[in-house]
């Protein structure tokens, strides 16, 4: 794993970018969420319900960062637990973060995809690099979430109150390249309604809806970009979630 502890605010880049565009359920439409396992945090990859092997793609993330409640970094690292990870911190954290670079893939018309380029894949009908990112809001905010280092895509909660109660308006501002992006594909539970019709954000980049679970919320953003090398992919997709759960009621 490639700087897995590291920490760092930098400007972020404005890049040109496209509309973006309904994406088909793939092996690339996976995402990684933060999610609560056996009264551990973990961090998964999937889709909807399907939890798949995460262990075995470590080697992929770029960065897993803890911070606390004024954002401020706290050493933070995954432990294997069999087919997931999970987070493991010298101190109590209030939010966790993670990046990660996919790869390349390339779709041949028997609907495989292989992790090469269209240029080494003959038969190739799609091709795309993605990358994945996460974060997890484990306490109520006493700050607004800021621009993290890494996330070229990033959910932001509008405003520090999330609700307490399913079935509440939340409102959150998709982020690209450190500015709100219009047009993001926003699904509202990415686990139990993953098919479900995306919402698009609007001119300032943000979209409100109700809140679905009182439990764990895993909400997604997907934008897709010209490809920087049209020889090896055709386009650039990008997957950003932001969790955290609503409280049941006391037992």
């Amino acid at each position: 794993m490639r700087n897995l502890t590291r920490f760092a605010t930098t400007g972020l880049v404005a890049a040109a970018v496209i509309a973006s565009a309904a994406i088909s359920v793939s092996a690339q439409a996976h995402g990684i969420w933060f999610a609560q396992r056996a009264r551990q945090l973990a961090l998964i990859y999937g889709i909807g319900p399907d939890d798949l092997d995460m262990v075995k793609r470590l080697p992929l993330l770029n960065s897993v960062t803890g911070y606390d409640a004024d954002w401020k970094p706290v050493p933070t690292r995954l432990r294997a637990a069999g087919a997931i990870p999970v987070v493991d911190s010298d101190a109590p954290i209030a939010a966790v973060a993670a990046t990660m670079d996919y790869g390349i893939w390339s779709r041949t018309a028997d609907g495989e995809w292989h992790n090469k380029g269209r240029d080494e894949t003959p038969g190739t009908v799609a091709a795309e690099h993605t990358f994945k990112y996460a974060v997890h809001l484990a306490q109520p905010l006493k700050h607004e979430v800021p621009l993290l280092a890494g996330h070229r895509l990033q959910i932001i909660p509008v405003g520090t109150d999330i609700p307490v109660e399913s079935g509440k308006p939340f409102a959150v501002r998709v982020m690209f390249d450190g500015k709100p992006f219009a047009g993001a594909d926003v699904i509202t539970d990415f686990v139990n309604d993953v098919d479900m019709p995306p919402l698009k954000t609007g001119p300032d980049g943000v979209a409100t809806f109700r809140l679905r679970n009182q439990g764990l919320n895993v909400i997604a953003a997907t934008i897709v970009t010209k490809s920087d090398q049209p020889k090896k992919y055709d386009t650039i997709e990008y997957r950003a979630t932001l969790t955290f759960a609503l409280p049941h009621a006391p037992e």
